[in-house]
């Protein structure tokens, strides 16, 4: 039996990034059809999506509540969700029902339509850090490296430096201090989950909160923090230093983390934010829309208010 899935607008958007993007949405469509016929799944709700991916609601062949995520096959950092997902066997971590890693396709435990976006973020930080110790494990040994992916995107930086809208201190600062942490061994080995933010957590039925989404890498456990930082904005304004500096310090303490290690990534992790931004301007021909000045200057002040 085929099924016909509308792609959100927000998603069929992403085709103004180029033609490998143009190319997945033509064969999304298609793909969806075929996964739900093969595994006998029936849509059952609204299709929801991130910024690389599309996730529907489905109910399985015995009735079952599960949804079925397809993601971009171009984004490299997503590859092996699903071996991340297969070590971490559920624990903390929706569980995986079934996988086709080839066709970046998952299907996934349904949980709440809830995350800790409500929640005083200082305890959101909490909970989140909570999660460290359950998903930060001996890598496997397939994982791809953090310094991996950080090493050329320091290059293409290098590269724009001269463009950026980003003070030049802060370039120079985040490429010095990322290329150390490139050459340090302490920055791979540990399993993590790569993108995980107050969004990325879940009500779950069979914990109060379960982590979704992994980008998992073999990687170093303090390049975890950055996300917690420049999310939730509106909660910031005001007084933005004290803010992220309370935020910093709170998943810093709970997670008996490296104040300095950690520090170094957050200013790595914003800068490269800041210069991906720019990138996808210039990759859609276009000059920055008001959406992306408000990323770059989010990264800059969050990148400023980590400093001692």
């Amino acid at each position: 039996m085929s099924h016909s899935v509308e792609i959100p607008a927000d998603l069929a958007s992403r085709a103004a990034l180029g033609p490998e993007w143009i190319d997945w949405l033509d064969r999304l469509p298609s793909l969806l059809v075929a996964l739900l016929d093969e595994w006998r799944l029936r849509p059952s709700g609204t299709p929801m999506n991130g910024f690389c991916s599309i996730v529907v609601p489905v109910l399985t062949e015995d009735g079952g509540d599960a949804v079925l995520k397809i993601s971009f096959d171009g984004d490299d950092e997503s590859a092996f969700e699903a071996l991340g997902l297969a070590t971490w066997d559920g624990d903390g971590v929706v569980r995986m029902l079934r996988a086709d890693p080839r066709r970046r396709a998952l299907l996934l435990e349904r949980l709440e339509d809830r995350d800790l976006s409500d929640l005083w973020d200082l305890e959101a930080c909490e909970i989140v850090a909570s999660f460290y110790p359950r998903l930060h494990r001996p890598a496997p040994k397939r994982l791809p490296l953090l310094t991996d992916f950080v090493a050329p995107w320091l290059d293409a930086m290098t590269d724009d430096a001269a463009i950026m809208p980003v003070p030049r201190r802060l370039v120079d600062q985040a490429l010095h201090v990322g290329r150390s942490l490139v050459a340090d061994p302490q920055s791979v080995g540990t399993l993590i989950h790569g993108d995980l933010h107050y969004g990325n957590v879940l009500a779950g039925g069979r914990e109060p909160w379960l982590v979704i989404d992994p980008k998992p890498m073999s990687g170093d456990s303090h390049y975890e923090v950055a996300p917690l930082l420049w999310d939730r904005w509106d909660d910031v304004e005001g007084d933005v230093r004290g803010a992220i500096s309370r935020r910093f310090g709170t998943v810093v303490d709970a997670a008996e983390f490296d104040e300095d290690r950690a520090r170094d990534w957050v200013i790595v992790r914003t800068v490269l934010n800041a210069h991906w931004t720019v990138e996808d301007a210039r990759r859609a021909r276009r000059g920055l829309a008001p959406s992306e000045h408000e990323v770059i200057t989010r990264s800059i002040a969050v990148a400023k208010a980590v400093q001692p």
